[in-house]
């Protein structure tokens, strides 16, 4: 019998191979976030931009003109100095044993954790990959596209609507640019108006932070609430009409989606209410374990940013 690859990680999978690999990553994401807590987002942003691309092989890490980074959905990604401090680490203790895809799983989850969210068990034993191409990444859900579109590619990679939105309230530590939302505020769809879904207060909250002639690169929490907390206020933002990016506004107008936010918002109906920690636990461990690498597969890189043997 032959099991899927996903079924080869295994939490904590380095607990002979190199037992103090989590604490040392924990150590590492904690001292970065004390210094800069935003960069908890950046790491979440981060992972899911390695995962959906390859699945999760730490191929968006590799510097190289011709690589992930460089394709246009991936620009303003950060976190990188975190890995690899953390893998310079494991590699004076454990030369060539913990991967880059595993560093970036872990420290992705202690960053949730350190901002008030939730914390879950990694499985661990991905392997690096060996291809990093900037034109596979451009395919990434944009905050364009409609839902619909992402809603087919997350069932590309095997995941639900449900897991969808959840995975969207990420954005609730988010920052995002000015230049990706600033078009709803005005003449929106050629009609003289602003985005009709917008809160009218929030709209001027908005004009005000990215005014007309404002720099576009500006960033804005997508949480006005608590944006260095992990919570569900995102969920409830919708709900009023306080989305900022039009693709997280538009889960609370979708058929297919409008029910899970509801829940989320914590307008629940008893008992049976989804709660936004639990289900984001069990989709980042879905997330995680797409098309890994294992086994043989791939490689333990020396670096992060670069493959062995270059």
């Amino acid at each position: 019998m032959i099991l899927p690859v996903k079924a080869q990680l295994a939490v904590g999978f380095y607990s002979k191979s190199c037992p103090r690999a989590e604490s040392i990553v924990r150590s590492t994401v904690q001292s970065y976030y004390k210094a800069d807590p935003t960069i908890a987002a950046g790491l979440l942003r981060l992972h899911f931009h390695d995962c959906f691309v390859q699945g999760c092989d730490g191929s968006v890490l590799i510097m190289d003109e011709r690589a992930e980074i460089n394709a246009g959905p991936n620009m303003g990604l950060r976190g990188f100095e975190v890995v690899d401090d953390a893998k310079a680490q494991l590699e004076n203790l454990c030369p060539g044993v913990v991967s880059c895809a595993d560093i970036l799983a872990l420290a992705t989850r202690d960053a949730v954790d350190l901002s008030d969210g939730p914390s879950w068990s990694v499985p661990t034993g991905r392997r690096d990959g060996r291809v990093s191409m900037s034109f596979q990444a451009e395919d990434l859900p944009s905050p364009f596209e409609p839902i619909d579109v992402h809603i087919q590619k997350f069932a590309e990679k095997g995941l639900t609507e449900e897991d969808l939105v959840t995975l969207v309230g990420a954005h609730t530590i988010g920052r995002t640019d000015c230049q990706l939302f600033s078009y709803r505020l005005q003449n929106f769809t050629s009609t003289g108006n602003p985005d009709p879904t917008i809160n009218p207060s929030f709209l001027t909250q908005l004009r005000t932070l990215c005014p007309l002639d404002g720099d576009p690169f500006r960033g804005v929490a997508m949480d006005k609430d608590s944006q260095l907390r992990f919570d569900n206020s995102f969920f409830k933002n919708l709900v009023n009409g306080n989305g900022v990016l039009e693709s997280d506004q538009r889960l609370w107008q979708h058929a297919s989606t409008k029910d899970i936010v509801q829940r989320y918002a914590g307008n629940l109906r008893g008992l049976l209410g989804l709660r936004f920690n639990y289900e984001f636990k069990k989709a980042m461990v879905k997330l995680s374990s797409l098309d890994v690498k294992t086994g043989t597969q791939g490689e333990i890189r020396k670096l992060c940013s670069q493959f062995n043997n270059q």
